[in-house]
């Protein structure tokens, strides 16, 4: 009997604190109905600090960054605690100055928008705590958003804002540090993956191929491996192009990576350039603007560059090949697309974007590159697909009831959430990979809006 009245009472709480949250959420939104929607947005998936506050029109009123590639630097790589521990330390100064720069108190917001996923926990939880205690402070709506989409839609906010559009479909092609994905983009929430990588992404193996080289990595891997290939001769070596032979996987639109790495370390075994010291000084004297082929007869730094050069021109081959199949495949299901966005931080890449114009342009289609700094992490992105989310009514959250969680009060952060379906087109390998590879992944996005648009469908059903 005691524990029916203690489950009645909980239910009672639950009820009354659904009622609290429903209420303030209305009021919020009248107030908010009479002007103009502006959405504050945090990113802290990985290694940068970022917050952003824009508009419904696409300007930015204030934005802020703060990375940590100097410690990656430091430990060849990202280092989880330590990552949380710079974010702990930047995210109050970051969302601070880009609120200043606004010109905004968090109940002028309309909504805080933050990642959730996909990414490295302990560095989510801090976006995650910090996004909850602006939004209960100016008693709006928090807005959890997917990395990868907002990778996807910040491209829709830059055409809206230089007056042109971007409508769905599209394609986009995702490339970073840890994604690798070729998606039709069918609408907010609604992703069709035509293809991702069967082991490394893209970014993964410019940071290695710069670690490989003894670069210096204080800028990133990529960029340094892009500076240096500028030196160098991309055909001196014959790294051969991924799955290109390959009898059941040449046509369609997976990635892989790992063989190429391969391939790299080899050459630069067999060239004697695995003396790490040796080529980092090297490479000190090149990045000061000590000549491209050095002096005195040391044709190492040469080689070193001839590698990059060719590591580049065949990775990039291989994202162009995929993204043509794609390109065919969108086309066939969607007679309507017509534009293809590249986006995540390897799309600054001048190569890359080089060749994917004439791919795209080949095909009758628009290619939409955001500037550098909107493809590597930012909060932008994560404020602007905020907003379009909160335009729709899709995934909104309440209104936090209190600045800060309850101990032991559950936290959401999905570090591993998948952004859409497979194809059936795609690749039948991923089909192998062991159930611990799988373990821990929640529902895609696209499954996840689809559960709630059938959800809305059916309470407006009751209502008439």
């Amino acid at each position: 009997k005691r524990l029916h009245q203690h489950q009645h009472h909980a239910d009672a709480d639950a009820d009354a604190a659904r009622r609290r949250f429903s209420a303030r959420l209305a009021s919020t939104s009248a107030a908010q109905s009479s002007r103009r929607v502006v959405v504050l947005g945090i990113e802290t998936s990985c290694d940068d600090t970022a917050a952003a506050v824009v508009t419904e029109g696409g300007e930015v009123l204030g934005e802020a960054i703060l990375s940590s590639v100097d410690l990656q630097a430091k430990w060849g790589g990202v280092v989880p605690a330590l990552a949380q521990q710079a974010h702990v330390e930047a995210i109050d100064k970051v969302v601070g100055d880009t609120m200043a720069s606004a010109g905004l108190r968090p109940e002028d917001l309309s909504a805080v928008a933050v990642t959730i996923g996909p990414g490295l926990s302990l560095c989510l939880k801090v976006g995650v705590l910090k996004a909850r205690e602006v939004a209960h402070e100016g008693g709006v709506p928090l807005v959890p958003v997917h990395h990868m989409e907002a990778h996807a839609t910040v491209a829709r906010m830059l055409c809206h804002a230089g007056g042109e559009s971007l409508e769905f479909p599209f394609l986009a092609l995702l490339v970073s540090g840890g994604h690798n994905l070729l998606v039709l983009v069918e609408g907010l929430g609604r992703y069709k993956i035509l293809g991702t990588t069967l082991d490394d992404a893209v970014g993964e193996a410019y940071d290695k191929v710069a670690r490989l080289l003894g670069l210096d990595l204080s800028r990133g891997g990529g960029p340094a491996v892009e500076a240096l290939a500028l030196r160098g001769d991309a055909s001196a070596f014959d790294f051969p192009v991924p799955l290109k032979n390959s009898r059941d996987k040449a046509k369609n639109c997976d990635f892989s990576f790992a063989g190429l790495k391969t391939s790299v370390r080899t050459a630069v075994d067999r060239a004697g350039l695995l003396d790490n010291n040796e080529a980092s000084e090297e490479e000190e004297g090149a990045q000061s603007g000590d000549g491209g082929g050095g002096n005195g007869g040391d044709g190492s730094r040469q080689v070193r560059a001839d590698i990059a050069a060719s590591f580049q021109r065949t990775a990039v081959e291989h994202l162009c090949l995929r993204t043509r199949t794609a390109m065919a495949w969108a086309l066939a299901t969607h007679p309507s697309l017509e534009s293809v966005v590249v986006a995540g931080g390897v799309a600054s890449n001048q190569t890359l974007r080089r060749e994917l114009a004439r791919e795209v342009r080949e095909a009758g289609l628009r290619l939409i590159c955001p500037p550098p700094k909107y493809c590597t992490d930012n909060g932008v992105m994560v404020a602007w697909t905020g907003l379009e989310r909160l335009r729709a009514g899709v995934g909104v959250g309440p209104v936090a009831e209190s600045p800060r969680p309850e101990e032991g009060e559950w936290v959401e952060l999905r570090p591993r959430w998948p952004l859409g379906e497979l194809d059936p087109r795609c690749s039948q390998q991923r089909e192998k990979i062991k159930s611990a590879k799988t373990k821990g992944i929640k529902m895609s996005l696209t499954q996840e809006t689809l559960l709630m648009a059938a959800a809305e469908k059916g309470q407006s059903l009751l209502r008439k």
